[in-house]
């Protein structure tokens, strides 16, 4: 068998990975450190069959929301699970 050089393999996965893999842009509209949600002005999520729309998001992990405020610029990944959309990853946007 034939070994694939890791940078090639990367490259080819990046091409084969679905486009609803890519993170979603949006806008902070309010942070809850509290209750663990970020609520986000975002644009249309194709993976979830979701418009664009202004939700408040409950997040995996709240050290990921605290250095964020209202207005901040970000993209971030949801998933779905029983129900509950749920962000996954989330870093201010350059």
């Amino acid at each position: 068998m034939r070994k694939v050089p890791p940078l090639a393999l990367a490259a080819l996965l990046a091409l084969a990975s679905p486009a609803w893999a890519q993170s979603v842009k949006a806008t902070v509209t309010k942070v809850d450190e509290a209750a663990g949600k970020v609520t986000l002005d975002h644009e249309r999520i194709p993976k979830l069959d979701m418009d664009a729309m202004t939700m408040a998001y409950k997040v995996k992990d709240p050290a990921m929301i605290k250095d964020l405020k209202s207005g901040d610029k970000v993209e971030f990944d949801v998933d779905e699970a029983g129900g509950q959309y749920t962000v996954t990853k989330i870093q201010k946007a350059k």
